[in-house]
């Protein structure tokens, strides 16, 4: 069965011919970017095109496999030739116990979770099935393709040259993608509709003011505009530092790409670019990596505080209320919704209801729909519990707390903005997920970037002062006299 997401869910599509050509030939255009580039390269451009480029929500079910789209394809499109074809290996598990036993839990608990929601939810003429064994096979085997990016940035995005490169990627990107995106601000989004044959979304949604936020080939305006944010932030880095982005300098990159970014029509990405752009080009990136840091303590603290009921509402509320009646309406409208899933969590809260909607809300006599599900966390907590939660955040958040361990390390000062930006885009990328739910497998390689550099500069120093320690206690015995 071949499905889509709309603003009301799951509908049946009919994508054109063209959309499963250019989704399944994937595999064919990653082994050509793996014998032009160098391997860290390569999996940069693999992964980032494949989510500029394939079409958004066409999905095509197949038995035992989750669900093959333009995240799990190229996941496993990349692994398998690092694996097969350049023979490199690929390590399943982080150094870091703690990384380790986090992603353990992401993939392990998705197991137990099909396993104790056997029985079906039934709500008047709803109906939906029990979650069998089949169903725990397929969720740890869609944990493991999601993923796959962390495990791939782990290995070959380890050094300071690789960081620049993701850097440089994300900005020349975001150059090459702004000439459609502006063609769609000028036309409406319609190169979607041309090229794949429908739609992905709800289009009224990308109609802002007397204009349009572009799409593309992302599935929504606001998923282009975060991405174009990111570019932002990536050509402030390179601005200063000193280097070129492709046929621009630094500056003039980022003074495009925020033209650019103000014409996507989104207010928080914006605000975003406008208040991380400067921090990165004038900030120490000690300052750069503790805002990072602040911002995943953010995103996890934020479903604890409304798990317990702790998160200001009625003052946010009533402030917002002061100054933009909408606004306030859409918050009151957010926290509605988040409560009615929260109750309906917190009936499974260690595990969750698992996937297929079990973790909406039905109304028990027509089987309407009454949720809405914006934010990651909210879906997370529903589908995999508070375990599957921390497990996901978690695995997202560390490597940006564990960047402040890995600038100590550092000595050039260049590195250190490098790995500063790099923190500072998966810490945005991280809280973005409070809100919406831009999950992609780019946040997961970013993040299997930084923890990478982490380890190859902590267990590097750690096997140096074993070697210097070893020869301390050697050298006498050598130059005792024979006798």
């Amino acid at each position: 069965m071949f499905t889509s997401l709309s603003e009301f869910g799951v509908v049946l599509i009919n994508p054109n011919w063209f959309a499963y050509l250019a989704l399944f030939s994937w595999p064919l255009v990653t082994i050509a970017i793996y014998q032009r580039l160098p391997i860290g390269k390569a999996t940069l451009w693999s992964i980032l095109a494949a989510y500029f480029l394939l079409p958004a929500g066409t999905t095509v079910d197949l038995p035992l496999l989750p669900p093959l789209d333009k995240s799990t394809i190229p996941n496993m499109a990349a692994y398998l030739v690092c694996l097969f074809i350049k023979g490199k290996r690929v390590p399943l598990l982080p150094k870091d116990r703690i990384a380790r036993w986090l992603l353990v839990i992401y993939v392990v608990s998705t197991f137990i979770t099909a396993s104790i929601n056997p029985e079906p939810i039934i709500a008047g003429p709803t109906y939906i099935k029990g979650m069998e064994l089949y169903d725990a096979l397929s969720a740890v085997i869609r944990q493991g393709l999601f993923i796959l990016p962390f495990l791939l940035g782990l290995a070959f995005l380890r050094t300071a040259k690789d960081h620049e490169d993701m850097l440089k990627t994300l900005a020349v990107a975001g150059l090459l993608y702004s000439l459609p995106m502006l063609l769609e601000v000028r036309l409406s989004p319609q190169l979607h509709v041309w090229i794949y044959g429908y739609f992905p979304h709800s289009f009224l949604q990308q109609m802002r003011g007397d204009g349009f936020r572009p799409v593309v080939f992302m599935g929504h305006g606001l998923l282009v505009a975060f991405s174009t944010m990111t570019s932002v932030i990536a050509a402030t880095a390179l601005w200063r530092i000193g280097r070129r982005v492709k046929w621009l300098s630094g500056g003039q990159a980022t003074a495009y790409l925020m033209a650019v970014l103000l014409l996507c029509k989104s207010m928080a990405a914006f605000l975003y670019a406008v208040t991380l752009a400067p921090l990165v080009r004038y900030g120490k990136p000690k300052q750069q990596i503790r805002v990072a840091s602040i911002l995943v303590l953010i995103a996890i603290f934020y479903p604890v505080l409304r798990g317990l009921d702790w998160f200001p509402s009625q003052i946010i509320y009533d402030a917002a209320s002061s100054f933009s009646p909408d606004r306030a309406q859409s918050f009151d409208f957010r926290i509605r919704n988040e409560d009615m899933l929260l109750n309906k969590a917190n009936q499974r809260p260690l595990f969750g209801w698992g996937t297929w909607g079990r973790n909406r809300v039905f109304h028990p006599e027509s089987g309407k729909d009454l949720s809405v599900t914006d934010g990651r966390w909210v879906i997370t907590i529903g589908q995999f519990g508070w375990i599957g939660l921390f497990a996901e955040f978690g695995l997202l958040a560390l490597p940006v707390l564990l960047s402040a361990r890995t600038l100590r390390y550092l000595k050039d000062p260049q590195e250190a903005v490098v790995l500063g930006a790099v923190a500072l885009i998966l810490g945005i990328n991280v809280l973005d997920l409070v809100p919406n739910n831009p999950m992609s497998p780019w946040t997961w390689l970013v993040a299997g970037a930084l923890m990478g550099r982490y380890e190859q500069l902590l267990y590097s120093k750690r096997t140096q002062s074993a070697a210097k320690h070893h020869v301390k206690y050697t050298r006498p015995i050598q130059d005792e006299p024979a006798v």
